[in-house]
């Protein structure tokens, strides 16, 4: 099995929801998964969290930046999911998966752990993360306020529910995230939109497989998802752990021309194979929600 664990490939894989669950669980998981932190490491973190929000000038050109509102949803100061930034009234708003920021539920009943045991801790954003190790923050770190999840999720662990809107605090001198990564780079969103687009779809794999903690993205036509009809696929390769929450584009047209933002990558059984939830009218209700935090 690979690091993408593709079930696929084992005659003993479930079928139907239950292969569904476990393709969630082992393959485009958050990235901190299987990642063991060290008495060094976690010295590493105090050092960054320590600074996190304190110097939030010096921001770099982002017209020089390939995709300057995707980045690292960091849990704990580490590298766990991607995220991005949508376009909302207050410039607040970033969308994730739901399984990076919330257990699944079951049966009704809230789940107690993120997916692989691990507690998520608070939570952070990094648009435009980049470069070796710890990695560069170009156009800062974002303190999350709040986390909108549909109870869809929360208590049932749906897939075609696993996609959440998260808000930002302002930076130290007042300014929107939306502000600093320009207003017109965020793509808007779409609650209504087809299966069948040209997407992009742009993301960050955990350090084994990106050590530069470079962006992957892929420009490509959507599909229904053969396993699942109800949730959007391509086929892309690339897409490792820590892809998550990945931001699925529609008539993306470069710097100025954002497009529209119908979902995220929430799993795959490879790095090549990738899913995503199609925003509906409770996504709206969430992001909704999000924008509003700010107030």
């Amino acid at each position: 099995m690979d690091q993408q664990g593709d079930v696929r490939t084992h005659p003993e894989a479930p079928a139907g929801p239950e292969r569904r669950r476990e393709r969630r669980r082992l393959a485009v998981s958050p990235g901190i998964k299987g990642i063991g932190i060290g008495s060094a490491a976690l010295a590493g973190v105090a050092a960054l969290l320590a600074v996190v929000f304190v110097d939030s000038g010096g921001y770099e050109d982002r017209a020089a930046l390939p995709f300057p509102t995707v980045g690292v949803l960091m849990a704990g100061g580490e590298h766990w999911c991607t995220a991005s930034v949508v376009d909302s009234p207050q410039g607040n708003v970033v969308a994730t998966a739901a399984h990076c920021v919330a257990p699944a539920g079951e049966d009704g009943r809230p789940g107690e752990a993120a997916h692989d045991g691990l507690a998520i801790g608070e939570l952070s954003f990094a648009p435009a993360f980049s470069g070796e190790g710890s990695g560069q923050r170009p156009l800062g770190l974002w303190k999350v306020r709040s986390v909108q999840v549909d109870e869809r999720w929360s208590k049932w662990g749906e897939d075609t529910a696993d996609f959440a809107f998260l808000s930002v605090e302002p930076d130290a001198e007042g300014r929107s995230l939306q502000e600093v990564v320009g207003r017109g780079e965020a793509p808007k969103p779409v609650w209504t939109s087809g299966y069948e687009r040209d997407v992009t779809v742009v993301g960050y794999p955990e350090s084994e497989h990106n050590p530069e903690n470079k962006p992957v993205a892929c420009t490509t036509q959507s599909r229904h998802d053969e396993d699942d009809p109800d949730m959007l696929y391509i086929n892309c390769a690339g897409f490792w752990t820590g892809t998550s929450g990945s931001p699925w584009i529609a008539d993306r047209g470069g710097p100025g021309r954002p497009g529209q933002l119908i979902g995220v990558l929430s799993g795959g059984d490879t790095d090549v194979d990738s899913t995503a939830a199609l925003f509906d009218d409770r996504a709206k209700a969430l992001y909704e929600r999000a924008a509003k935090a700010g107030d």
